[in-house]
């Protein structure tokens, strides 16, 4: 890496930072969508989570597939055609006669979303050459996802009520083909090669593959994104659901709510300026961890204190941010060579993508037969506390590759 800090890195990192933005409000307007699409088709809460984590179906079986993809072919490449398919996906549910085809349109969404976000940290690492401006970049880049959603919430129910979802949804596969123009004009194209000699290429995915997955770096990020992802989309995601239910009027919860998401961004902003200032990665995965699980706990049980809970959840969800923007940071670093960045990423994603999958609906499923959500932290407080074994094993991996 080079010793200086160079425009062109900070111009980089900003636009795959706000094309990042774009993908993550396809994941944010379901929320604020599904007490309308509640009403409309009938939908029950169990399967409302599942229509919320549906769009992590892909990252859930091809995150690596995906990774080693963008490793070969280029990640500005890949991701170019994961904005393309997203828009379609988003077009195609804006026009959707019933629910299969809308489930079928968060599937497409979900294949999108993947090759669009995925490839983002390996071009960043190609691009920025800037130790410490790589990693305040990885730690914006993990902060994409709650900027999106924030923004999702906040200004999702008075579009959809000006406009109706179908409109949001075609403006939004709009604003994916914007994306993708400015990304294939600004950024410039991959340092790989022209695509005539796909098989020799294709035979080196094994070679790859087996030094990711047998490297112990890449598993353990993988199962801590898991153990983070899974709670942060449950709560997060069901936010609108609850204050609703609990009588709060549209704007008061699409604000509350979008707070509660945006905060996230403050935990991944200091992860990445905390890293470059040589912090210790285990610390701040411990204490994002143990905040989540703590705020948690408070923010369901605490029933009769919605002052205190409300707290508990900003807690939850702005300390939790410390968690995506270090795993990122480490990804990098853990991943068993650079041309495997990617595909490290991909494993990571392919379990991140599990956890948001799997998260929602158990949570849904665990306030159903309970009868209420005051049960629901023991999800995410046994996944804090696995989180915190997996931050010592992280922090001993991060420590024999630095030292």
């Amino acid at each position: 890496m080079t010793a200086r800090e160079d425009p062109a890195s900070r111009r980089t990192a900003a636009i795959v930072f706000a094309v990042g933005v774009t993908c993550a409000l396809h994941v944010g307007k379901l929320p604020v969508a599904i007490p309308v699409l509640r009403e409309a088709l009938g939908l029950p809460l169990v399967q409302a989570g599942f229509l919320l984590s549906l769009v992590q179906l892909a990252g859930m079986t091809l995150g690596l597939a995906v990774g080693l993809t963008a490793d070969r072919l280029g990640p500005r490449r890949v991701m170019l055609v994961g904005l393309v398919l997203l828009a379609l996906g988003s077009a195609l549910g804006s026009v959707a006669p019933g629910t299969g085809v809308l489930l079928l349109s968060r599937v497409v969404e979900g294949m999108g979303f993947l090759l669009a976000v995925l490839p983002a940290p390996g071009l960043l690492r190609q691009r920025v050459l800037h130790a410490p401006t790589l990693s305040r970049a990885l730690g914006w880049w993990g902060a994409y996802m709650p900027l999106g959603m924030a923004l999702a919430l906040f200004f999702g129910a008075a579009l959809m009520g000006a406009v109706g979802w179908r409109w949001a949804w075609a403006l939004l596969a709009l604003l994916s083909l914007c994306a993708a123009a400015v990304l294939a004009h600004c950024v410039s194209v991959d340092v790989q090669s022209d695509g005539h000699d796909t098989v020799p290429r294709l035979a080196k995915w094994g070679p790859r593959l087996k030094r990711t997955l047998a490297a112990p770096g890449p598993w353990w990020v993988a199962l801590a994104f898991f153990l983070y992802s899974g709670q942060w989309l449950a709560v997060v995601g069901f936010l609108p659901t609850i204050y609703a239910q609990a009588g709060y009027g549209a704007v008061a919860v699409g604000a509350l709510s979008a707070l509660a998401a945006g905060i996230n961004m403050a935990g991944n902003i200091g992860a990445g300026r905390l890293l470059a200032q040589g912090v210790r990665p285990g610390v701040l995965l411990a204490a994002g961890f143990c905040v989540m699980g703590l705020g948690s706990m408070i923010a369901f049980t605490a029933v009769g204190y919605p002052l205190w809970q409300y707290v508990a959840v900003l807690a939850f969800s702005g300390v939790g941010g410390l968690i995506p923007g270090t795993l990122f940071a480490l990804a990098v670093v853990l991943a068993p060579g650079e041309d495997t960045v990617s595909t490290t990423v991909g494993w990571m994603q392919q379990f991140s993508a599990m956890g948001q999958f799997i998260g929602p609906p158990l949570v849904a499923w665990v306030a159903t037969q309970t009868g209420g959500w005051q049960s629901t932290w023991w999800v995410t407080g046994t996944s804090s506390v696995l989180g915190l074994l997996l931050a010592g094993r992280l922090q001993a991996a991060w420590h024999r590759r630095v030292e």
